[in-house]
């Protein structure tokens, strides 16, 4: 029995779209424990993800804190790890192989790129046909890394819903990471108000805010789904996507999470990069994409609920 390490240290949408993946390694390695090498925020989520057989945790602290580094590297060599998957493929992963894994077998995108081909060609490719390609080239047969299973992650939120709401439900995601304020379409709060101008009470209008949310989420006319005032956890969060009966979301974890559950809804994507580029859609969970997301209208956004939902 050997020891594999997986590495994808974040975002919530990025770890999303690695689960077929990770269930394409591990169906390749039965025999074998595979481990996941990630960020705090998901060490306990992916804790219970059925493909992986334990989480290291990496705080990225910076690369001239020796100290830290030293240590990281000493959990690491405690599992003399045979074989490394690099599905995060930063220039911080480029470096641990130089410094944590000298002689062990490694499959990056680096790996993966054909004759002459350069990594920013590769790299122009949607997300999960780059992770699929990895993995081939490593050997891995991949019938889920294009259709990630996320039935493991949904936790029945039931009885929590019924504190808040009775009914069928319309989930809205409308924040974004402070770093990525170009991704925030500004106008949920109008959304809002023709959403129950046309649909009543037939719909709940419902948000569950992250961490640094709650606030701005009280400020809209929608109700605020909470657990013991603090935010849902990720297979809390992933239920409460499960029962929606439709979703409009931002370009954000949640949105992924949506897309793979095959949820009906819309994501709304700016300039920043394309629904294509980072993977995200399906059959029901439908894109709008402009130039600039102030210039999106909500008679447009509207409309295509309309469509869906009529």
């Amino acid at each position: 029995m050997s020891n594999i390490l997986i590495i994808k240290h974040g975002s919530l949408g990025d770890l999303i779209q690695a689960n077929g993946a990770m269930k394409d390694i591990k169906q390749s390695f039965p025999n074998d424990k595979v481990f996941l090498l990630t960020t705090p925020p998901y060490a306990n989520f992916m804790s219970y993800c059925p493909y992986i057989n334990g989480v290291l945790i990496d705080k990225r602290l910076p690369r001239w804190n020796i100290f830290y580094l030293l240590k990281l590297k000493k959990t690491i060599e405690r599992f003399s790890f045979t074989k490394v998957f690099d599905l995060q493929n930063s220039s911080r992963t480029k470096f641990y192989r130089k410094i944590f894994f000298k002689n062990v077998n490694w499959s990056s995108s680096e790996t993966s790129l054909e004759k002459d081909q350069k990594k920013k060609d590769f790299d122009q490719e949607p997300v999960l046909k780059r992770m699929k390609i990895q993995l081939e080239k490593s050997g891995i047969s991949t019938n889920y890394t294009e259709n990630p299973d996320l039935t493991w992650a949904i936790k029945n939120v039931q009885n929590l819903m019924n504190q808040y709401i009775e009914g069928n439900y319309i989930a809205l995601f409308p924040f974004c990471s402070s770093k990525h304020k170009d991704k925030v379409w500004p106008y949920f709060s109008k959304l809002i108000k023709e959403i129950k101008n046309i649909y009543g009470s037939k719909y709940n209008i419902v948000v569950a805010p992250g961490p640094n949310e709650i606030t701005m989420a009280k400020k809209l006319d929608a109700n605020v789904i909470l657990n013991k005032e603090t935010p849902l956890n990720l297979m809390e969060l992933v239920g409460f996507i499960k029962g929606a009966s439709y979703i409009i979301s931002n370009d954000t974890g949640p949105a992924h999470i949506s897309a793979h559950l095959n949820k009906k809804g819309l994501v709304l994507f700016g300039s920043h990069k394309s629904p294509e580029k980072v993977s995200l859609g399906s059959e029901n969970f439908k894109s709008i994409e402009v130039k600039k997301l102030k210039d999106l209208e909500v008679s447009t956004v509207l409309e295509k609920i309309k469509a869906d939902l009529n």
